[in-house]
């Protein structure tokens, strides 16, 4: 199951972030132990004020390739498990998502 949903404006994904990842990366799809799915992303930034929150969207911004306004944070400001809104052609935005987590999928 992929770990985003498909709306009417865009995309919902929920996301499992590491701060101070090393480097600033999608890392595929992960299957958590209460059997949801998220993406991981792990960023060089630090969790102090909304640091890596703003990489995070940074991050999900370049790597589909739409402006940074279009992603917002949904929930999760201070926990590893996000959710995040991504604005914009939902079917684009899902294909997109699909390369992103199939290069290194890790179930």
């Amino acid at each position: 199951m992929a770990p985003w949903r498909s709306s009417t404006t865009g995309v919902s994904i929920a996301l499992r972030v590491t701060p101070r990842g090393g480097r600033d990366g999608i890392d595929g799809i992960e299957q958590l132990s209460d059997g949801r799915s998220v993406l991981k992303v792990r960023v060089r930034a630090i969790a102090d004020g909304g640091e890596a929150n703003r990489a995070v969207l940074a991050l999900l911004a370049k790597s589909l390739g739409v402006p940074k306004a279009s992603v917002s944070l949904l929930s999760g400001a201070t926990s590893r498990l996000k959710q995040v809104a991504v604005d914009g052609d939902p079917a684009r935005l899902a294909e997109a998502l699909h390369a992103l987590a199939s290069v290194k999928s890790t179930d």
